[in-house]
């Protein structure tokens, strides 16, 4: 396939996505699992070229900005907050999986060796970061849930590469050593902390004095592959210094970037996520084509892989119910009885935890990277995919319908956070800008000069320290006072759109006046979600 052709085969996938994303809207079905069905759709569809994957390719082209801008999004204190509970899913969690899936595997694939089985382990072992933000997007959580689940994701691919670059080496050499095997997987991991945060600061320091947004946009947009590849470069862990890259960033991005430069950057990077995501899931069922090829018999998969791969997709879920079962048990052993959740709060917390596994890109790209020289490499396949597919489409089509069945997953836990509501916050908010309003109304002389600001200040002080108190009472008249707002603004495009069109102003009045009428939409919009 020409490099031409190849160009073409991916505008056509995307136009694939388009339609998929539609597709899963209208059947309200998550939109991965459509995805991945469009692209086995694609892989199985007779006459189609074959797109060759590079999984080195795949590694640096997705992963970097995906997790950037999961870290640049993740609540820094409720990450600090959980850490201990992160690195417990994230390192702990991994090995675990990755013990119990070698176990399984070796029991039931025999010729399979122990170190073999392993690799298969660390291969199927971490949750996705793509698959746990794609689902996150469409459900509702508590806010440690939440925190657990994006920082596991974020950090169990460094534990599984480490994992599975040593028992390959041991696989291939016959050789392996546990000592080294830690001692290596500490240097990345605190190589990786040191630099990420080197390079988030160096970057924060750069966005400062570059005062022009395509420019600070276009440096942001560098950002992953700089940390990713810098990071290898050095010897530390590449993911690990992406996401505390993003994390720093993300903290400081209130200081960075200006109001429309924060604008412009949340655009530019949902419409690059989502591709992004969007693809890899499409490039998940392509990549059956290869095997289906190989193997286009039926027999050998039902009389020597349906069965054990169906036996390491069970031991990949229930090994996740396993570690969350006990980790929780530990926890809540060591809280004070006062601060202890009831049975109901445990099984709330292991169902959903441990339901929220998905499988994604990083165990497509090591499974397409295994060496040719693997035993049993071809099953080592396919378990990965039927993995990623029964992850994928069983579990992230039916997580939000197990957590409206734990409805007590959204109670108070004892001890947690109170966290003001929106309402409240705003009220505090308009609060302080009517005072310093009513500072700034009057000049040196004592002269009321804004008196209409005043006015308007502490009218929206007014009414929003009301609504917070009697919300349910006064949503109905918020959202018809924001309704009415969205309609004077349709009516004002409308307006600016005519004297445009009909020569009375210049591109130039065009344009600023659309971007003050989509601000004003904007917060309009955003008072009705």
């Amino acid at each position: 396939m020409s490099n031409v052709a190849r160009f073409e085969y991916i505008l056509m996938l995307i136009v694939l996505i388009v339609g998929l994303e539609l597709a899963a809207r209208k059947m309200r079905l998550p939109p991965a699992a459509a995805l991945v069905l469009g692209g086995i759709a694609i892989a199985l569809a007779p006459g189609l070229p074959v797109l060759e994957i590079d999984p080195d390719l795949v590694l640096i082209v997705f992963l970097p900005p995906l997790l950037l801008a999961g870290a640049y999004f993740s609540v820094w204190h409720a990450f600090r907050l959980h850490l201990f509970g992160i690195l417990q899913l994230a390192v702990g969690g991994v090995a675990f999986t990755t013990f119990a899936v070698g176990l399984a595997a070796h029991w039931l694939i025999p010729s399979m060796p122990w170190a073999g089985c392993f690799v298969l382990g660390a291969i199927v072992a971490p949750p996705d970061a793509v698959a746990a933000k794609a689902v996150l997007k469409h459900v509702v959580l508590p806010e440690r849930i939440t925190t657990l689940l994006e920082g596991e994701s974020l950090l169990d691919d460094a534990a599984s590469l480490v994992i599975y670059r040593f028992a390959t080496v041991a696989v291939l050499t016959g050789s392996f050593s546990l000592v080294h095997a830690t001692v290596t997987f500490a240097w990345l991991a605190m190589g990786g902390l040191v630099v990420g945060g080197g390079l988030g600061w160096l970057w924060i320091r750069l966005l400062r004095r570059v005062r022009d947004r395509i420019l600070s946009i276009t440096m942001t947009l560098l950002l992953p592959w700089v940390a990713y590849i810098g990071g290898e470069w050095l010897g530390a862990s590449g993911v690990i210094t992406t996401v505390v890259a993003g994390l720093v960033l993300g903290w400081r991005q209130h200081d960075v970037f200006s109001a429309d430069e924060r604008l412009r950057w949340a655009a530019v990077w949902e419409v690059l996520v989502f591709l992004l995501e969007s693809l890899v899931f499409v490039l998940i069922g392509m990549a059956l084509h290869a095997i289906v090829l190989r193997h286009r018999g039926t027999g050998w998969v039902v009389q020597d892989v349906f069965g054990p791969v169906m036996g390491i997709v069970l031991a990949v879920m229930i090994s996740r119910f396993v570690w969350m079962a006990m980790t929780e048990g530990l926890r809540i052993a060591c809280v004070p009885p006062s601060r202890r959740p009831g049975v109901r709060g445990f099984m709330t917390y292991v169902v959903v935890m441990g339901w929220c596994g998905m499988r994604g890109v990083v165990s497509l790209a090591i499974v397409l990277a295994l060496p040719e020289g693997m035993p049993e490499r071809d099953i080592m396949q396919i378990a990965t995919f039927v993995v990623i597919l029964a992850t994928v489409l069983g579990q992230g089509t039916t997580i939000g319908w197990l957590i409206r069945m734990t409805e007590g997953a959204r109670g108070q836990v004892p001890g947690q956070r109170h966290y003001l509501s929106v309402s409240q916050a705003r009220a505090l908010i308009a609060r302080v800008q009517e005072r310093v309003m009513q500072h700034l109304a009057y000049d040196a002389e004592g002269q009321l000069v804004h008196d209409r600001l005043l006015e308007q200040y502490a009218y929206r002080a007014e009414l929003a320290e009301r609504f917070s108190h009697e919300q349910e009472a006064l949503q109905g008249r918020q959202d018809a006072h924001y309704r009415a707002l969205l309609a004077t603004i349709k009516a004002g495009r409308a307006e600016l759109l005519r004297l445009h069109r009909s020569g009375e102003i210049h591109d130039a009045v065009l344009h600023q006046l659309e971007h003050e009428l989509d601000l004003q939409q904007m917060t309009a919009e955003g008072a009705l979600i």
